[in-house]
């Protein structure tokens, strides 16, 4: 694969971090960095520039993820911010920026095929491959990519 994304994991919740590491690396692309919180994410490199954030909603240390998706949006306006949560329903109708969510529990091929489709995203916008039904994409992904980003599977 010639076009790598850089990763970074929002995950509290250490065996899940690890999973979704190896989903990365092994769809061929690289995760920068692991946080579990807020505090975490803040305390990261300013020279960091992650292209695709997986941000969980409820992290360690009483943050969550919607305050971690404003940080990144505030410090790295260009990253694609997923949600992967259990708690789909604590997403505000805005998605506080955020581009989509994949719930919890997901499937390796779900995460796979939405990474997939998101890197196909970022390089070359808009995908031309369907939007995986693992992907349920935010308003913010039509603004980025147009109508096509919210296509069903």
């Amino acid at each position: 694969m010639t076009n790598v994304m850089e990763v970074l994991i929002v995950e509290d919740e250490m065996l899940l971090a690890m999973d979704i590491e190896a989903m990365i690396e092994d769809s061929g692309h690289h995760v920068l960095a692991e946080a579990a919180s807020l505090q975490d994410v803040e305390a990261l490199p300013a020279d960091l520039n992650p292209q695709l954030a997986f941000v969980d909603i409820h992290l360690a240390q009483n943050s969550n993820g919607l305050d971690v998706c404003r940080y990144i949006r505030a410090h790295w306006p260009d990253a694609l911010i997923i949600f992967v949560t259990a708690n789909v329903a604590k997403i505000p109708a805005d998605f506080s920026g955020a581009h989509g969510v994949i719930a919890k529990p997901f499937s390796q091929a779900g995460v796979v095929n939405a990474i997939k489709y998101l890197a196909e995203g970022m390089f070359d916008p808009p995908p031309s491959i369907p939007r995986p039904a693992s992907l349920l994409p935010s308003p913010h992904l039509r603004v980025r990519w147009g109508d096509e980003a919210l296509g069903a599977a």
